[in-house]
């Protein structure tokens, strides 16, 4: 089975940093496009930031020049750096990885999610 764990959530002050991580585990053959959504209460789940296995990112408007988003393809891990960060940023963030097992076509999991507190 396949598995992914997200960690560095928190409380942080506005203008402050935090930085993520989600690392897949179990019976992997290749992961594909790995990404991070937020959900904010009472507001639908929305895309973050992708990085293909390339390298290839792309982030949401409101995160722009902020956020940055890489991988370690050695560790089947992504990253999420998050700088001056904003009450607005506070959310539930869920990274995802499209992960293809053996001759199986890709899936697009999803880890538990970790929550991103950001409060004065």
């Amino acid at each position: 089975q396949v598995r992914l764990v997200e960690s560095g959530g928190g409380l942080v002050q506005p203008g402050g940093s935090l930085r993520l991580s989600c690392a897949a585990s179990g019976s992997i053959f290749s992961i594909g496009a790995m990404g991070w959504y937020h959900q904010a209460p009472g507001k639908q789940r929305e895309l973050v930031a992708t990085i293909t296995s390339g390298g290839r990112t792309d982030y949401a408007d409101s995160v722009k020049g902020r956020f940055t988003i890489s991988r370690d393809n050695a560790k089947n891990t992504v990253y999420l750096q998050m700088n001056s960060l904003k009450p607005e940023d506070t959310a539930v963030y869920y990274c995802t990885a499209n992960i293809k097992q053996g001759l199986s076509p890709s899936y697009k999991y999803w880890g538990q999610g970790t929550q991103v507190t950001v409060s004065s």
